[in-house]
């Protein structure tokens, strides 16, 4: 059976994902799929650099602002959701991108990786609440050293969920999670620079997000949905709050921020590697025609 082809581009945060998305929307009548777990959250506009309308060029874009931050939205949903969108991009005579820089959504999305069918654990779920971030990053090293290093150290609700696919499965997660055929036939693109540009990138998006008002947003959100985990354990939102606890100078927050972001691409690269279909920067034929 012939598969739908679809177009992913990956990268590290501050790779040029999103314009390089819309460029070549532009070129072959392409719809946008965000794959990034933070920008399905309505309000994460300028800590999570989504893409403004002007932005987006007259380019629709799926999966963005789809839910309110109170709501944990799974990779599970992220897929039954975006599929559904893959195949109204298709059923139009359009061609699906999906980029963004969270690697789970892909595996589920786009490779062979079945979520592990694990009910929540509430009770134990209750009980690993009362360690900080990094008691529970010890935690899940101690009980799986070989996990998938893409599960930042401050992300408390992959973490606790990691943790408790462990524990109940008996098997380490790259075991818990299944095999299943991939249903479409995808063009893998990579975005990267060499590390010092990278880098710069970073700290001048990282600037700029303060130049455009982080500070006054992280306060409406949390005057508005309050401190719930989805905004206090968010890079962007969670240095900007230690600034206004008075735990951070502007300047401190800013270099955390910074350090937090890049130790983060870090990941996503060391993610994305491990998919040895991807082509770093390098255009699809589709261009080239």
């Amino acid at each position: 059976m012939t598969k739908n082809k679809v177009i992913a581009i990956v990268g590290a945060t501050a790779s040029g994902k999103t314009s390089y998305a819309i460029e070549l929307a532009q070129k072959i009548n392409g719809e946008v799929i965000s794959a990034d777990s933070r920008l399905v959250y309505k309000g994460f506009n300028i800590g999570c650099a989504k893409p403004t309308l002007d932005e987006q060029q007259g380019i629709k874009h799926h999966m963005i602002d789809i839910v309110a931050p109170e709501y944990n939205y799974s990779a599970g949903l992220y897929e039954t959701d975006a599929k559904k969108c893959i195949n109204d991009i298709i059923s139009r005579g359009k061609t699906p991108i999906i980029a963004g820089g969270t690697g789970l959504y892909f595996r589920v999305l786009l490779e062979n990786y079945d979520l592990p069918k694990i009910e929540p654990d509430y009770e134990l779920r209750t009980e690993l609440n009362k360690f900080n971030t990094n008691e529970l990053y010890k935690i899940l090293i101690d009980l799986d050293n070989d996990c998938d290093q893409s599960i930042a150290t401050t992300d408390r609700k992959k973490l606790i969920r990691a943790i408790e696919i462990v524990k109940i499965s008996g098997k380490p997660l790259n075991k818990a999670r299944g095999i299943k055929d991939s249903e479409y036939e995808v063009e893998w693109i990579g975005r990267n620079f060499p590390r010092a540009e990278l880098y710069e990138r970073i700290n001048k998006r990282v600037d700029i997000m303060f130049e455009n008002g982080i500070i006054e947003e992280t306060k409406f959100l949390l005057k508005k949905h309050g401190r719930i985990p989805n905004i206090i354990y968010t890079i962007g939102y969670q240095e900007v709050i230690a600034f206004l606890d008075g735990e951070l100078t502007l300047e401190e927050a800013k270099d955390r921020l910074k350090q937090n972001t890049r130790n983060y691409a870090k990941r996503q690269l060391t993610w994305f590697r491990k998919n040895k279909n991807i082509n770093w920067n390098c255009y699809p034929e589709t261009l080239k025609k």
